[in-house]
Parts: C-alpha cells; structure tokens; sequence
C-alpha cells in the first residue's frame, strides 16, 4: 500500500517524520502493514494495482494537490483510480480534504475521505463500511435574496480554495448581490498609516494559551487592519466583504482574525481567505435571520459528534473570549471565544450557486486544543457527518445561534 502525502509549510508537521507520527503508526499497526511512503513524490501514482492513499496532513494543502494533478487545467488521474484522501482529523487536514473532494466531484471524478479511528479507516479501505447515499443538497430556486448588497473580495480568493470559484454575474443574477474587485494592496497602504484607535469596547490584553506572547503593537496592528477594513466598507459602500488574510502574514506580520470579529459583530458580513460562497452564504444568513455567522473548518467527526474551530469568530456571538495567537503562523492577535451550549444551524450554499445545504443541530460544548485554530465547538448532529465525507460544498460552513433551517430553505427556495 502506498502512501503518498501533502502538506503547508505553515504546518509544523511538514518538517517532521510523516512515519513517525502517532496517527500513521496506530494505522499501519491496524492494517498489519509498512505503508511504502513516497511523500511527495507522485510519480508512481497510478501506475499499478497497489493502493495508493494520499495523506492530506494539514489545511492549505489543497493548491498542492491540484498543482499535482491538474497541470492540464482539468484534474486527470493516473490509472483512472479512485481517489482516496487519508486525514488525520488535526490541523485541518480534514478540512482541506473536504475542498478538495469537492473539487473531484464537481469534476465527475471517483473519490472519497478516508476519516476516523484506525480501525474505522481500515475497514473503509477493506469495504466493510457502508456508505449513505442520501444526499443533503437541496436546489436554490429563488432570486434576489441579497438584492441591493454590495460586497468585496479585498485580495483574491486563497489558492487551496480550488473549488469555491463564483460566478460574479450569477452572483448578481441568483442572489442580487453586487460583487466587487479591491486589491490587497490598498488594504496593506492603508493599513501602514496606522493611527487608528484600539475600540474600547475589546478585552484587556492576556497571556496566550498558545503561540508566542502578543505585543501592544501587535494588537495595535491588529486594530489598524480593522480600521484600515472599515475605510474600505465606507469608501466602496460595502455591506460586508471577504479578506485574503494568510497575506497578511508576510506582508505587515499580523492577522485579519480581531478584524473581522469585530466587524461581523458591528452587522457586517466579513470573512476569512478570500472564501466568496462562504461570504455568500453568511449575507444570506445574515438577511434571513438577522444574525452573523460563524465560519469555520470542519477538524474531526466522532460518530454524531462534529468538532469545528477557525481563528476568528463575532464577537456578539460568544459569551466571553480571550486572545491568543492565529493557529497556523503562531502570530497576530487571534480570538478564542465560548459559546453558552444551545441550538444552532450548519448552512452553507455551493460555489455554483445553485445547490446549498442546511441542517438543525446543537452545539453542546467549547474546546481549547493546540493543534486546531484557536475558537473550537462541539455540535451533535446524527446522521449529518457523512455528507462531510461524501459530497461537502467546500471546506468552510457557516455555524448560526438557534434552529434556522426552515427560514433558510423558505428563502432559498421560495418561488
């Protein structure tokens, strides 16, 4: 059996020993084997009967996986095989597993995550595990739900978003919503005049459970990206927008995670990584139910359990956060928040714009783990995490306060 893996440089886990990590031995132990590790070397794949597994070991791996196998611009796959996607259900792997097995589908190609305990994995590989076949998507058939919106795309859409690519014509004739083009340029000058004030209503500063301590400047350029973000809405009269935050990190040192939790909590929509659907889909939300969202990464399915987490989240959402550094970087100024346990809803629309999905569920319990991004929750939902691991619209979803589904498929599907 041959493994072959992917992973960001952002990841601590792309410098250590793939063989040597507890989740890759625990596994080879189950199946009573030695993977032949290839890492990233792709150049046997396909090539014989073997089976072949491709360990996504982190989030933002996603651009690799289609610069391996899309040189032609369209996905091809050596020997026609089905694609099978390991993750480890730790620093996002799973999340990324998730774009790209959307990215497959959309493309009619044979592919599946591979996820769970050893033993659960073994038996997916052995066939013993059934799959099933109901499908959550449901059909948007109304228009002009966000009619009269203006929202911004500051910077492109991340690379490992391979599969969130959205027409801004249908944008406008679907949903009614106006999209428009800011670089990240303008963002960063903005953001190095400085000078804007730290809001008075945030916490005081706090030692971080995680990462290295947080530095008055570093919160002070924290809050000029959200000053810098606030003249942008004013300047292009913007409803929300969504930002390509990882270039932040190179480029002034710092995140967009306080930025964006304090505008989604001021009534803007405003999201991470370029992520468009997901922007989308939280204007939607946000026009039916008058709330914000929550967006996250899906890390870890336990039976009915589903663990989500991502680095920022509204700041009228929680009942209380601290700082701590963003996950991936180990820098900046990003939100841990807690959730009072309550009903919620998981809601999020397609890429195409013509499917979404939306399911009741409830959030039961807060985490603080250090290998995940930094707000982490627990929502039970039977039955629900398959469609996670077979048909997912993306890797980011949309978590909601309260039982919505029924307002959200009205409006989604009224005629």
């Amino acid at each position: 059996m041959k493994l072959y893996s992917i992973a960001s440089m952002l990841h601590e886990e792309a410098k250590a020993n793939t063989l040597s990590e507890p989740f890759i031995k625990g596994l080879q132990d189950t199946l009573g084997l030695e993977f032949d590790y290839k890492g990233e070397d792709f150049s046997t794949y396909g090539l014989d009967e073997d089976v072949d597994l491709i360990y996504v070991r982190t989030g933002g791996t996603e651009g690799i996986f289609k610069k391996v196998f899309c040189s032609t611009g369209k996905p091809v796959i050596p020997g026609g095989k089905k694609v099978r996607l390991l993750t480890s259900g730790l620093s996002n792997s799973l999340a990324a597993s998730m774009e790209i097995l959307s990215y497959l589908n959309n493309n009619n190609i044979p592919a599946e995550i591979l996820h769970g305990s050893s033993s659960v994995i073994a038996a997916m590989l052995d066939g013993s595990v059934a799959t099933d076949k109901k499908s959550f998507h449901k059909t948007i058939s109304s228009k002009g739900v966000l009619a009269g919106k203006r929202l911004g795309v500051v910077g492109h859409p991340s690379d490992w978003l391979i599969s969130s690519d959205v027409d801004y014509a249908k944008a406008k004739e679907v949903l009614g919503v106006e999209l428009v083009d800011i670089s990240i340029d303008e963002l960063v000058e903005e953001v190095n005049k400085g000078g804007y004030s730290i809001p008075k209503c945030l916490n005081p500063m706090n030692t971080p459970k995680f990462g290295r301590p947080i530095s008055e400047k570093d919160m002070q350029v924290a809050c000029d990206v959200y000053g810098a973000l606030k003249k942008l809405i004013a300047k292009y009269s913007l409803d929300g927008l969504t930002l390509r935050c990882f270039d932040l990190l190179t480029r002034i040192s710092n995140t967009g995670c306080l930025a964006l939790a304090l505008l989604n909590s001021e009534g803007y929509v405003a999201t991470c990584e370029g992520d468009v659907p997901t922007m989308l889909s939280m204007a939607v939300a946000k026009a039916v139910c008058g709330q914000p969202g929550f967006q996250v990464n899906l890390s870890h399915i336990g039976g009915s359990q589903l663990l989500f987490a991502h680095c920022t989240v509204p700041l009228n959402m929680i009942k209380s956060y601290v700082y701590d550094t963003h996950f991936e970087s180990g820098i900046g100024v990003a939100i841990h928040g807690e959730f009072e346990p309550s009903k919620a809803t998981i809601f999020k629309m397609g890429a195409g714009l013509d499917s979404f999905i939306v399911e009741d569920v409830e959030l039961t319990e807060n985490c603080y783990a250090n290998n995940l991004c930094r707000t982490q929750i627990h929502i039970d939902a039977p039955g629900f995490g398959q469609y996670f691991l077979t048909e997912p619209l993306g890797n980011h979803h949309v978590v909601l306060l309260g039982n919505n589904a029924e307002k959200i498929e009205t409006a989604l599907k009224a005629n």
